[in-house]
């Protein structure tokens, strides 16, 4: 894709590259840690009501998540459009057409969703699911799943303004959004200050009041600040060019169907640990909103090399797009390495933020929880170093062989180990979690060689035709 490199690259070179590769990513940390916030709090206040409504909670984010993983994925292409487009040399005319694109590529898949999800419970009935916790959780997707459009339109904005190099403006609406997400949902879970107790309802409503609002702000902020105002994002956006939108598919697809076959897995392990008991499914719903929150971090890095790395290639610039690369890679595993330490050493400490002790069914919870943050500690180290890696190639715009690997990792590997692992080997949850470890490091593997094999291919133009 780029020559291969003749000559080591120098020691001095690496400060100011981890310099940038932080600078750029920690307020894509921030933006992600906010989005994740959002779900968390809820997840957090729907769990005093108890076990049973954090399990519902539980399968209607699952089903949820399914589906904007997809989306983020396909219109996430933004980010390496742009950043390669900025690399070449910035042409504003190319630059709104790219961000447009991905404004109607988000509605364009939304309306498909919003149908699916708006019959969410007959679908988890027919994945055998309880029927009470089916019920519950069709009722919190029927606020939640307007969430879908606004929460892709305000990501679209944070990848242009991310490939930009000014992505603390997604920061300051994110920021906002998750104080009035936590008083919505205080307000609407529990029927506080006058407001009607509405449940997982009024979580879901609360999400949505939170997303339309950072997407507002963040269009506004683009529309009128001096530095973007001369784009002209929202010029024309109902006359689209469709110019090039042939290759933002071409490239967005197989992101986004990575991703699906990413969250799918997740999806279907809780459909798996659900068959077990009510006490499981919480107790994986724990482990994963705590892992998804450090997650993060390496996603941030993820996006920052994706940025780093499409300049890099537009500009034609082989030293650059691989210390960029190992950069990147090198701060997610340790990271994740830090995270797996303090997950694998307090446990019940982490585990009481999301349950109070005095409920019933707490503690049966409780014991299948600690063992599950302590295998989610390695999940943590693959789960890293698979997503930044997956963020380099998508810097070099190289996305059909990830989503293979994507394939054979989650869907040939993962879940299929898991399910011996929790049923004929009789580890219940434990196995699920064990599956999804080994899948993640196998998408890991095969990643990282796929990167070192396109370190050595001929060189391609420095645009996109």
């Amino acid at each position: 894709m780029f020559p291969v490199l003749r000559r080591p690259l120098t020691d001095a070179a690496w400060l100011p590259e981890l310099i940038a590769c932080v600078a750029l990513s920690w307020p894509l940390v921030l933006t992600n840690a906010i989005e994740m916030a959002m779900n968390l709090t809820g997840v957090a206040m729907i769990g005093r009501i108890g076990p049973e409504a954090l399990a519902a909670a539980t399968l209607g984010l699952a089903f949820y998540n399914l589906f904007l993983l997809f989306g983020i994925g396909v219109t996430g292409v933004v980010a390496s459009l742009v950043a390669r487009e900025i690399g070449h040399g910035r042409n504003d005319a190319a630059v709104r057409r790219i961000v447009q694109q991905g404004f109607w590529g988000a509605a364009l898949i939304t309306g498909p969703m919003l149908m699916l999800l708006w019959n969410a419970e007959p679908l988890l009935l027919a994945l055998g699911e309880d029927p009470l916790l089916s019920s519950a959780a069709g009722r919190y997707l029927h606020a939640l799943q307007w969430t879908m459009l606004p929460a892709l339109v305000y990501l679209v904005l944070r990848s242009f303004l991310a490939a930009l190099g000014r992505p603390r403006w997604a920061v300051l609406a994110g920021g906002a959004a998750v104080v009035l997400n936590a008083a919505l949902n205080w307000l609407l879970i529990g029927g506080h200050g006058g407001f009607p107790a509405l449940g997982l309802f009024g979580s879901g409503l609360a999400t949505l009041a939170s997303n339309l609002f950072m997407a507002m702000a963040l269009g506004l902020m683009v529309a009128l600040h001096p530095r973007t105002r001369s784009l002209r994002l929202f010029a024309g956006l109902f006359r689209p060019s469709w110019t090039g939108f042939g290759a933002f598919w071409r490239l967005g697809l197989p992101i986004g169907v990575s991703l699906l076959l990413e969250v799918g897995m997740f999806t279907a392990a809780a459909a798996v640990v659900g068959r077990i008991n009510a006490a499981s499914l919480a107790a994986h719903a724990i482990a994963l909103q705590v892992a998804s929150l450090t997650f993060m971090v390496p996603l941030g890095l993820a996006q920052a090399a994706t940025i780093r790395i499409g300049r890099a290639l537009g500009a034609g610039n082989a030293v650059a797009i691989t210390r960029a690369g190992w950069t990147a890679l090198s701060l997610g595993v340790a990271v994740m390495a830090v995270s797996a330490v303090v997950l694998i050493t307090v446990p019940r400490a982490i585990i009481g933020l999301f349950l109070d002790s005095g409920e019933p069914g707490v503690p049966l919870v409780e014991a299948i929880a600690v063992p599950l943050l302590g295998i989610a500690g390695l999940f943590q180290v693959a789960d890293g170093a698979q997503v930044v890696l997956a963020g380099m190639l998508r810097g070099l715009q190289d996305t059909r062989a990830p989503m293979v690997v994507a394939a054979i990792g989650y869907w040939g590997v993962g879940l299929p180990v898991g399910i011996v692992l929790a049923f004929a080997l009789h580890l219940q949850a434990a196995g699920v979690w064990i599956g999804m470890t080994i899948g993640l490091f196998t998408v890991a593997i095969l990643l990282l060689g796929r990167w070192r094999r396109l370190l050595r291919r001929p060189a391609l133009p420095a645009r996109a035709g």
